[in-house]
């Protein structure tokens, strides 16, 4: 793993119900109607956190070991091509999760994710999410619904932007 982005995830430190913006994940669109019951072991790993512009936040092939939910900001997603610059694949805004990899095999970051402007997110550990998942088979399902559908807006954000770029011209 990367030494350099393990830097960059800086949780502030502080317990989210004791930072005023943090509350926020409470109600994120991710967790709507989540039974209540299912958001302690969600609190027990959540932690606010803040990425400045240009802040790398994740790199494509690394371990997977985290997501956001994203409270304010917004993160560009690339898929990185050699010798070139990364691919924009999405844009990730407030009320989106950012990072899906934590919950499937073989655990790696599919994409690269750079904060294009401040963000406030509220970062959770997905290795120990995903024990506790194992452990307790209604919030696997909770979680593993609700993931499914950020896999799915994902795959079209990338099939939508690969029909763009197929569409343009050829230089000579």
């Amino acid at each position: 793993m990367n030494s350099k982005t393990i830097t960059q995830i800086r949780p502030v430190g502080v317990p989210p119900e004791n930072q005023p913006w943090a509350d926020a994940w409470k109600t994120h669109p991710f967790l709507r109607d989540l039974n209540a019951g299912l958001l302690t072991p969600l609190a027990a790993c959540a932690m606010p956190t803040e990425f400045k512009a240009g802040e790398l936040i994740f790199r494509e092939g690394e371990m997977a070991n985290r997501f956001y939910l994203i409270v304010e900001g917004r993160v560009q997603l690339e898929a990185e091509v050699p010798d070139r610059p990364g691919v924009l694949v999405d844009y990730i805004v407030e009320g989106d999760v950012l990072g899906w990899s934590w919950l499937f095999p073989p655990y790696t970051w599919n994409f690269t994710a750079r904060a294009v402007e401040p963000v406030r997110a509220i970062f959770f550990y997905g290795t120990w999410l995903r024990e506790r998942c194992d452990a307790d088979p209604a919030l696997g399902y909770e979680l593993m619904k609700r993931t499914t559908a950020v896999v799915i807006r994902r795959l079209q954000a990338a099939r939508q932007q690969l029909v763009l770029t197929a569409a343009r011209p050829v230089p000579n």
